[in-house]
């Protein structure tokens, strides 16, 4: 059974404003008497004809005959005294969005509500999870009053659609109107035909034909109500009752995904300093942890999120290059990262610790011979992982393949968080772990025409005298890039003192090379030294 949460916020653009007039207030400055709840105060914000009309206005401002919509020339001729502010619509959307992010500690899909004259709103899903805050009721409650400890006024109603709870939290007479599946229909018809959701004009209409209550259309003939009542740019009038019904399916954009694992934790008092967050860690990771085993997933990314006790929370994240498991691993990268970084305010109240990205994780048992190599790639993981928590992603970096046969084109670094760990990644032949870039010129190179390898050559002033040779490895030049490039034959040396290099000739005799005046010789180079 779906149940969902409207929670109207009450003047959300006032109460964002009077916070950000609270911190912007210093101890020593007179009060502003835009922060008195006595004195009328509006935001101003001009429509799409350029008029300057009333955006929000706070109860006081509404006591006194003021509404929003009209214009700031015709309440200043009401209200002489009337306190007006631009608004500042951004900004409270984007306050918004962080208090939506605050109430993932009711449920883990939070939707805002775009419905009505502004964005003043919230959904939250909470099918299945009202016995864990002690029932519908005790749940409603709760909200209600974290909100208001916060210094947002609101109102939370619970139904089985979206369209019905944001009706009855506006216009329901209870304090926390509750309705079931059965009920619905009897709490909705009460209510007038406003709390649909409708457009202006459709609501003039519906007026005019003297549909004043959602129950007035119970009766109506559906085929005529929707060929009255025609969509016009928005949602039409049959649709948002049906809709709040139930008749009619509706879907709710969450802010974020939600997560599929999750473990949270919630206390009485808020703990204010970062030991007692990290002494509730090992139980909050442990209870992560058995749902991922449970259905052989790995967690490849985490984030701890922090709900302050101020309407406000805090994140940190951590992400691993093999999906895992083990609690005592992710303390650890939670600690490498830095729980500092945690912004704790007047303290947490509750304690998320959320899966963001899973795999699948399937026990094997390795052949007894691929063991160490298995221990390896393991440990090369973990020295990642607490390398990036640490020092950030874009530090730790390892060599990525480029579809390009030229070595010093051949690949390049890439973050190494997210790539498949190898302890022993191979490669096409013998390469040396370190290139000359550029490559050195080689000089009195002596060899056989037309591809044998050097017998003896000079490299920075020493001569050098090979004993063993291997190749050539021919590699084709890569024309598109440029016309001049020319193949490649790179040789595997070795010299009467043991040492070994990685030399090619850049052309060919006979087809590249003829022998013109005009024409470019072939030339060596040392690449690189081979351990």
């Amino acid at each position: 059974m779906r149940r969902i949460v409207s929670v109207w916020l009450i003047d959300w653009p006032i109460s964002v404003r009077r916070r950000s007039l609270e911190r912007a207030r210093r101890p020593a400055s007179p009060p502003d008497p835009a922060l008195d709840p006595a004195n009328p105060f509006a935001l101003i914000l001009k429509n799409s004809r350029g008029a300057a009309v009333i955006h929000a206005l706070n109860p006081a401002a509404r006591q006194a005959g003021l509404r929003r919509g009209q214009t700031q020339a015709d309440a200043r001729a009401m209200i002489p005294q009337l306190i007006c502010q631009p608004a500042d619509p951004a900004a409270d959307a984007r306050a918004l969005k962080t208090l939506a992010h605050w109430a993932e500690r009711w449920s883990p899909s939070v939707s805002v509500d775009p419905s009505g004259e502004g964005l003043e709103g919230l959904f939250l899903d909470v099918s299945g999870a009202a016995h864990l805050f002690g029932g519908e009721a005790a749940l409603l409650r709760q909200i209600r009053d974290r909100l208001a400890a916060a210094g947002v006024p609101a109102r939370a109603a619970m139904a089985p659609t979206p369209g019905g709870a944001w009706a009855l939290a506006r216009w329901g007479e209870d304090e926390a109107p509750i309705a079931a599946d059965a009920d619905v229909r009897g709490r909705l018809a009460p209510l007038p035909v406003e709390a649909l959701r409708i457009a202006d004009r459709t609501l003039r209409q519906a007026r005019r034909f003297g549909l004043k209550r959602i129950g007035d259309l119970y009766p109506m003939p559906r085929a005529g109500l929707a060929r009255r009542f025609r969509k016009d740019g928005g949602v039409d009038l049959v649709q948002r009752l049906d809709q709040a019904l139930g008749l009619t399916g509706e879907a709710l954009t969450p802010v974020r995904p939600p997560a599929r694992y999750r473990a949270w934790q919630t206390w009485m008092e808020p703990v204010g300093d970062l030991e007692g967050v990290e002494a509730r860690l090992p139980e909050l990771a442990a209870d992560l942890a058995g749902p991922l085993e449970r259905d052989g997933q790995g967690a490849l990314a985490l984030t701890l999120t922090g709900f302050r006790s101020d309407g406000r929370s805090t994140r940190l994240s951590v992400r691993m290059s093999r999906p895992g498991r083990d609690a005592s691993i992710w303390l650890r990268l939670f600690r490498e990262a830095g729980l500092g970084q945690l912004e704790l305010g007047f303290g947490l109240d509750a304690l998320m610790l959320t899966a963001d990205v899973v795999e699948p994780m399937t026990a094997c048992q390795a052949a007894l011979e691929a063991e160490a190599q298995t221990r390896q790639t393991e440990s090369l993981a973990a020295l990642i992982d607490r390398l990036t928590a640490r020092l950030g992603e874009d530090r730790v970096l390892t060599p990525e393949a480029v579809d390009s046969w030229i070595p010093e084109r051949a690949e390049r670094l890439a973050p190494a968080l997210g790539r498949p760990v190898e302890a022993d990644p191979g490669g096409m032949g013998r390469r040396p772990i370190l290139l000359l870039d550029p490559p050195e010129p080689i000089r009195d190179p002596l060899f056989d025409l037309p591809d044998g390898a050097p017998a003896r050559f000079t490299w920075r002033r020493a001569p050098r005298r090979v004993t063993r040779a291997e190749g050539p490895e021919r590699l084709s030049p890569e024309w598109w890039r440029t016309a001049r490039a020319r193949t490649r034959d790179y040789y595997c040396l070795e010299d009467a003192d043991g040492a070994r290099y990685w030399v090619f000739r850049e052309g060919l005799y006979g087809r590249e090379y003829a022998g013109g005046p005009d024409e470019r010789a072939p030339t060596w180079w040392m690449h690189g030294v081979l351990a």
